[in-house]
């Protein structure tokens, strides 16, 4: 059980949950607005800065994320230093400040966010981005909050308001993130909490970030493993061999929380890692993170820069309890109901 908790790192939408950002200095709740479903991105960049000529590029078409072919990545690309993207947005990390921007195949729209010049805190860098996460995609939301979050301690936040369809930057705010365990874990924004959240490596803590109440000292949740899987020596071994990543997952439409624990590992042709196990763990408010192989109706899909999940009936193609994985180094789908431990 120690390679688990310890290894580093019927119908179809349900009522939809009506929230959106506040400002950072109101002191109300979130309050209801209009009615959002869950449905896919328009669009998701993979990208790995070390390896740009894997880039991927996956777009929503007949009812599903597909691979969009391009004659190279750079015919995709407009900066050197491309993040990934959040809710339909690429985002890229050009002169020291960071830029969402919205495009259609090889011609980029002319929506456009830049965030402040990045400015890093003591020991730590704004250089290299973990990932960005952003709490609406609609242009037409009052506010909008980007976090971003950087390979180490840092965690820059920046709250956007809409006017006449201008971006106004409003506030730039930089956090130091005490604990080690976030440092090379992405972000990633929970409407229903409302709040910025970070699970750590290994999945023991999951920080919550509220920008009215703990923006300086995070809120720190617990997590207690249940109903793990009894492994076999050649599972333990094999997972034993694995990088491990963890990932918080939340539906929408239903209001659960998922953690997906992720094990790759180098395939055959050495320079690709290919996933050799998943496990995901359903969580609730007391930290109770139990491991399951039934997620309901419900598939996720999961990148290394954003996941969400999503009614399995509003994808074609896709069935329940299904994770559909889209990396520069493959693109799968894992059948939780399938996977054997022993």
């Amino acid at each position: 059980m120690s390679l688990i908790l310890n290894q580093p790192s019927e119908l179809c939408l349900r009522a939809p949950v009506l929230v959106r950002c506040s400002p950072l200095h109101s002191n109300s709740l979130s309050s209801a607005s209009l009615p959002q479903t869950q449905t896919l991105p328009k669009f998701i960049y993979c990208a790995d800065p070390c390896r740009p000529q894997l880039a991927r590029i996956m777009v929503r078409r007949d009812g599903d994320m597909i691979p969009f072919d391009l004659d190279s990545p750079y015919d995709f690309m407009e900066a050197p230093e491309l993040i990934g993207s959040t809710s339909g947005w690429i985002t890229s990390l050009v002169d020291g400040r960071v830029c969402l921007y919205t495009h259609r195949g090889k011609r980029p729209d002319h929506e456009r966010i830049w965030l402040p010049a990045l400015e890093s805190l003591p020991l730590c860098q704004a250089q290299v981005v973990t990932n960005v996460a952003m709490s609406s995609s609609s242009p037409e939301e009052e506010y909008r909050v980007v976090a971003v979050k950087f390979l180490g301690p840092q965690l820059s936040i920046c709250q956007l308001i809409s006017r006449r369809h201008a971006q106004v930057e409003v506030e730039g705010i930089h956090i130091r993130i005490s604990n080690p365990c976030f440092f090379s874990s992405p972000v990633m924004y929970s409407e229903k909490e409302d709040m910025f959240r970070i699970v750590g490596s290994g999945g023991h803590l999951v920080g919550s970030w509220d920008l009215r109440k703990h923006k300086d000292t995070p809120k720190i949740q617990r997590l207690q493993f249940q109903n793990l899987p009894e492994l076999s020596k050649a599972k333990r071994e094999l997972l034993y061999s694995c990088k491990t990543s963890e990932h918080l997952v939340e539906s929408r439409t239903t209001g659960e929380t998922f953690m997906v624990k992720w094990y790759k590992r180098t395939s055959k042709t050495i320079e690709r890692m290919e996933t050799k196990a998943l496990m995901v763990f359903k969580i609730d408010e007391e930290g109770n993170a139990v491991y399951t192989q039934d997620i309901g109706d419900l598939c996720i899909f999961l990148t290394m820069t954003e996941s969400f999940c999503v009614p399995a009936c509003s994808v074609r193609h896709m069935r329940p309890s299904r994770v559909k994985i889209m990396d520069v180094d493959e693109i799968t789908i894992v059948d939780l109901a399938a996977q054997k431990w022993n």
